[in-house]
């Protein structure tokens, strides 16, 4: 019961990477009042976690109707999660975001659902996390319950990073935060590489 909370936990806290995330939200909500980013930053972290919620128990029949099964997920998945993973380990995501942040500060001024909560958040990346987290306890309610507990936890996390952006970001400093990055990402890609080898396993020799 407890390996699928740590599990979920580790693959959730990498992919949706709450430290990593506190500058974005900082550069995307800066100028504005403290009540305006506790705002954006409840309501962004609980419309992510809605949209995480609904694709761990309605992702699987999603992909049922289309016809693509777990194993496709799980290789398809772990790809995406990998590329992330040496963008983490090349310090290339973190960028990548201050990018985005920084070319829709301007326009949006309601920043919690987009790209706050989509899609940087509940991203493909974290919504094939948390369906292949579940789906190998179909029908475990106890052990889909750690996997729920796990993604809550992280959200939690995410939303107090983000409320302490500008404290969190003076105590580690870029060094310590160009170095977490990388350790992470190195733990994502050896996830990743597991959902890839389950998935073929399942697909040539039977289920993982």
């Amino acid at each position: 019961m407890y390996e699928a909370f740590i599990a979920a936990f580790i693959a959730l806290f990498v992919i949706v990477d709450p430290i990593g995330i506190a500058p974005v939200f900082a550069g995307l909500t800066q100028g504005t009042s403290k009540g305006h980013k506790r705002k954006m930053a409840i309501k962004g972290v609980v419309v992510a976690t809605v949209i995480m919620v609904f694709f761990a128990f309605a992702g699987k029949p999603f992909l049922n109707a289309l016809g693509i099964s777990m194993d496709a997920l799980r290789v398809a998945g772990g790809l995406m999660l990998f590329i992330i993973a040496l963008e983490m380990v090349m310090e290339k995501r973190t960028e990548r975001k201050q990018e985005t942040a920084d070319k829709l500060d301007e326009y949006f001024e309601d920043i919690s659902v987009f790209p706050i909560a989509l899609p940087l958040l509940a991203g493909p990346g974290g919504i094939a996390t948390i369906m292949l987290s579940m789906t190998p306890y179909e029908g475990q309610y106890t052990h889909q319950a750690m996997v729920l507990l796990a993604l809550g936890v992280v959200m939690i996390m995410t939303l107090m990073t983000f409320l302490m952006a500008g404290k969190v970001m003076e105590l580690l400093g870029p060094s310590v935060n160009a170095v977490l990055t990388r350790v992470l990402g190195i733990i994502l890609a050896a996830l990743a590489a597991q959902y890839v080898l389950d998935g073929i396993y399942g697909t040539f020799i039977g289920p993982a």
